[in-house]
């Protein structure tokens, strides 16, 4: 009989073919073959819900991931990730920033990194004033204790990849940063970031889709990112929305659809708080907008992450036709509690995970897709 550390690894693969990342990564831990096997891309892992990225324990110093699927709470311990920002997923890979305005693109999982160049200035090209003058003086050494170290940690709003760097090393990343968002570009190779010029407006959300970056604005405006002769914005298709003022925007590439999506806060006792979504498809061949009513089977999952769908027909404990959302406040996390799913069936929003055991310093949880 052969020995279980002898299998071929086909039949191992196989296996690992019907197994959650979670599964996959304990399969690894059983030995150097199978660690092998794990990290093959043969089959893709068994579907699941998308994880949230928590904070960094201040006493172990280790990474809080919670996993929706298995409502289990994991600590692993990335000492690339102590005392940084998590300011954006993509492809299963963090953007994280320290206080020196420094970032690393990470699998958390399997630790391969990518370091980043430091992020431009505030005042870059794109004529804005420091973000930290613009912020209440009680954040910082107020109150709340928030230091300026913590406050520099806040540059980037939002993150996202081309393509995954498990696949190809001509990848391209795209964060949006400063007092108003402001575009700029990263490629391996590059000894610094590239600002893309555009109106002096806030941007809101970034999305790559079918070979071009997308920029959605503050003033419901999408711009497409021209990389030649000289990086900048270009507006493009009609002026989205339904009118309203939402409290943020999203673009999501849905089954080769492009969305955008609407989200409506109110105040409630003094906190920001989400009640409700609307989902719009800009047609940009035809100049024209299709409101979205249902996403019938599909869930989708909206944050600082890119925006993540999932089948719920092959996922358990998915809830279908729903938007499942992280708190929309920007990096102020006493205030931190906006979580919930939203039924676009019947307009209610449940909950999913208890904020009273979410105490982080810094930021709002971000989904993520974990890979190895």
């Amino acid at each position: 009989m052969i020995a279980w550390s002898d299998m071929t690894q086909d039949v191992l693969a196989h296996i690992t073919s019907f197994l959650p990342f979670p599964d996959i990564y304990r399969f690894g831990a059983v030995c150097k073959n199978w660690r092998s096997v794990s990290k093959l891309r043969w089959h893709p892992p068994a579907p699941e819900l998308p994880w949230m990225v928590l904070e960094e324990d201040s006493e172990t110093k280790k990474h809080k991931f919670y996993s929706l699927s298995e409502a289990k709470h994991y600590s692993i311990e990335i000492p690339e990730l102590q005392g940084r920002y998590i300011c954006g997923s993509s492809y299963g890979w963090l953007f994280a920033v320290d206080i020196n305005i420094t970032g690393i693109l990470i699998n958390p999982f399997t630790r391969e990194c990518y370091e980043l160049p430091l992020f431009p200035s505030y005042n870059e090209k794109s004529n804005v004033t420091t973000l930290l003058e613009k912020v209440p003086s009680d954040y910082i050494d107020g109150p709340r204790g928030y230091t300026f170290e913590e406050m520099q940690t806040l540059i980037v709003f939002k993150a996202i990849l081309s393509h995954d760097p498990r696949d190809t090393s001509d990848f391209t990343a795209m964060i949006l940063f400063g007092e108003i968002n402001t575009p700029a570009f990263w490629r391996p190779g590059d000894s610094s970031w590239t600002v893309v010029d555009g109106p002096i407006y806030r941007m809101e959300d970034v999305l790559y889709f079918k070979g071009n970056f997308y920029v959605i604005s503050a003033m419901n405006m999408l711009h497409v990112v021209e990389f030649e002769p000289e990086p900048k914005l270009t507006e493009v298709g009609p002026q989205i929305g339904k009118g309203g003022c939402p409290e943020q925007r999203y673009l999501m590439d849905f089954n080769g659809n492009m969305l955008f999506i609407e989200r409506y806060c109110e105040d409630v006792e003094g906190l920001t708080t989400t009640v409700g979504f609307n989902v719009i498809e800009p047609n940009l061949e035809e100049n024209c907008l299709y409101e979205w009513f249902d996403i019938d089977d599909y869930a989708m999952f909206l944050g600082r992450n890119s925006s993540i769908f999932v089948n719920s027909s092959h996922v358990a404990k998915c809830k279908k036709n729903g938007i499942y959302f992280t708190d929309v406040i920007d990096g102020f996390a006493d205030r931190c509690q906006d979580l919930g799913i939203f039924d676009m069936t019947d307009k209610k929003i449940s909950t999913f995970y208890s904020v009273k055991v979410f105490p982080p310093r810094i930021g709002s949880p971000i989904w993520l897709t974990p890979i190895l």
